[in-house]
């Protein structure tokens, strides 16, 4: 399940995936969706060891930014994932 996260004035859009494991460690995954002239721009990072799969149409600047501001968020991404969303974690 996809969980909304935050949506910027240029309609770029962060969501979250549930916690899941792999191995030991709890993981979660951050997508980064921007619409473009050409469709959409996307990426998706892995939590915790901030690894970037599938980037198709960001920069290397763009992706550093996003994973600032996701190290800047990542305990509230993980409060989020781990009570179902935004919607649920507002609702505690």
């Amino acid at each position: 399940m996809k969980y909304p996260f935050m949506t910027f004035p240029d309609e770029t859009v962060i969501t979250h995936s549930d916690i899941y494991t792999e191995g030991n460690t709890e993981k979660i995954k951050v997508y980064i969706e921007q619409p473009t002239d050409k469709g959409f721009a996307d990426a998706t990072c892995i939590l915790p060891e901030y690894s970037w799969q599938e980037v198709h149409g960001f920069s290397e600047e763009q992706i550093n930014s996003f994973q600032e501001l996701i190290e800047k968020g990542v305990h509230v991404i993980y409060k989020f994932a781990k009570q179902g969303g935004f919607g649920n974690a507002a609702n505690l």
